[in-house]
């Protein structure tokens, strides 16, 4: 799984042993929750697994789970973070009969969680959301001042809260734009162009960073290659968010591995 700007909740519906994650040398067994920037991620298990794979924009992330800080570049059992609610969750969506009814027992537990817990600052909402419509091309002192506080500020409690730094949040939503061009099959020098990088060089350098790949080998990245279709807000053929349209909270998937 290439990173991307949300915080990856994979619930595992399989029956027996399950799906097993391994990054950074670093196992974890069924249900998980993977931190922003988290690195290379690959899912292993016998037979094929059954999963439900749910994207929370941080900013949701930090009420949902909590957790959004202590997260961030780690992968965790969803049971670590939720307790006896993770195995709760784990059951009924077992037992749902389709995958609609598991999308709306997704939604209402989400919803019951988001709607419980205290949100971020409205600053740092507004300064992740104008980073993503902008698509990572912003100044962090021009979102200072839109908000109103000091940069250092602004800093501070922007990483405090998600986890994350927000030149650091801008460089990963600039790199998730790039990924999906490229895996929409545009050209590396066309990408680094129409994603504000300096040249294909300065792009080449960030992909590999953040995925550890080349942009050849992201351009054909499994995970990528669905996500037009299994998140189309992702999706480079959309225009960004603009005026008063709301950015989804959480968006679902269901995904197999085998």
């Amino acid at each position: 799984m290439v990173v991307h700007p949300s915080v990856t909740l994979l619930i595992d519906l399989s029956e027996g042993e399950g799906l097993v994650y391994d990054t950074h040398g670093r196992h974890e067994r069924g249900s998980v929750v993977v931190g922003l920037l988290p690195g290379d991620l690959r899912a292993t298990g016998r037979g094929t697994g059954e999963c439900l794979q749910i994207r929370l924009e941080p900013v949701a992330a930090a009420a949902v789970l909590s957790a959004s800080t202590e997260l961030s570049g780690t992968v965790v059992s969803l049971e670590d973070v939720w307790g006896r609610d993770a195995g709760r969750t784990e059951d009924r969506l077992r037992a749902a009969a389709s995958w609609d009814e598991r999308f709306a027992i997704a939604a209402e537990i989400l919803g019951r969680r988001l709607g419980g817990r205290p949100q971020v600052d409205p600053e740092v909402a507004h300064t992740w959301r104008r980073t993503v419509t902008s698509r990572g091309r912003v100044r962090v002192d021009g979102l200072a001042d839109e908000v109103g506080w000091s940069r250092k500020r602004l800093w501070s409690r922007f990483r405090s809260q998600l986890g994350i730094t927000p030149k650091r949040a801008a460089r990963l939503v600039r790199f998730d734009h790039a990924a999906h061009l490229l895996a929409a099959g545009h050209a590396p020098a066309r990408v680094a162009t129409e994603s504000g990088y300096v040249d294909q060089s300065h792009l080449h350098r960030e992909v590999k960073a953040f995925a550890g790949l080349t942009p050849t080998a992201v351009a054909i990245a499994p995970w990528l290659a669905i996500d037009d279709v299994a998140w189309p807000v992702s999706s480079p053929t959309r225009s960004p968010v603009t005026g008063g349209e709301r950015i989804p909270t959480f968006v679902e998937q269901p995904a197999c591995a085998s």
